[in-house]
């Protein structure tokens, strides 16, 4: 069985294939690539899927709820409302989501960077979406699930509680020696732990937050991991 995890990375897309304790990173450059993958059961992806037309998801709130006592909760960026995919103009965005939100709520301009990359994957979802691709959050499969990791990613002692995490479901020290040339170890990490939680949805033993609403496309909102 093969997985793939997937981490955004300046509007490219950095993925993890996972089959047994053997783990290939690469970088891919379109969305409808992470589709194509071959033999693939799962893939898991670190980005909004489902999106709200008018408020703040509830599997945010719950995944950030979850985070708060290990002092994570600011990793999980609330999602934009899908009327904020029209628009690549920030302050266009932030007038967009004031006028659907109640009360009036504007992205932030790191949940801004991400519209892109949720349009991208949006438009490759299908309609009715494949149920093949996934939300999830690394930050969720690190600290609630493999479990060990205390400190901030990007840390010397985060990194290594990372490295130690995943050294115990997989080769995680050959996969970053082949990454491709530029690829940020934190962006391969989380891959990684992408692919941990993808492996879990494929085995049907994952955890997930969420309210079991889809949204206007039909798309599940919810994080996995």
């Amino acid at each position: 069985m093969a997985v793939l995890g997937v981490d955004g990375w300046r509007g490219r897309w950095v993925t993890a294939l996972l089959e047994g304790r053997t783990v290939q990173l690469r970088v891919l450059d379109a969305a409808a690539e992470l589709l194509a993958v071959p033999d693939v059961d799962v893939v898991a992806v670190d980005m909004p899927i489902g999106l709200s037309e008018d408020g703040v998801r509830a599997c945010d709130v719950a995944a950030a709820g979850l985070l708060r006592p290990s002092g994570a909760a600011s990793s999980v960026f609330p999602a934009p409302v899908r009327a904020v995919l029209t628009t690549d103009d920030y302050a266009e965005a932030r007038a967009i989501s004031r006028a659907a939100t109640v009360p009036p709520r504007a992205p932030s301009a790191q949940a801004f960077m991400l519209v892109r990359s949720i349009r991208a994957l949006d438009d490759v979802l299908g309609d009715p979406p494949t149920d093949r691709v996934v939300e999830v959050h690394p930050e969720l499969a690190f600290r609630l699930g493999i479990g060990g990791v205390t400190d901030r990613k990007g840390t010397a002692r985060g990194t290594v509680q990372r490295l130690r995490a995943l050294r115990a479901v997989m080769d995680v020290e050959e996969a970053l020696a082949g990454a491709p040339a530029g690829v940020p170890v934190v962006d391969a990490l989380d891959a990684c732990a992408a692919a941990w939680s993808a492996r879990r949805l494929a085995e049907g033993t994952a955890e997930c937050v969420g309210d079991g609403t889809t949204d206007s496309r039909g798309r599940p909102m919810r994080i996995s991991w």
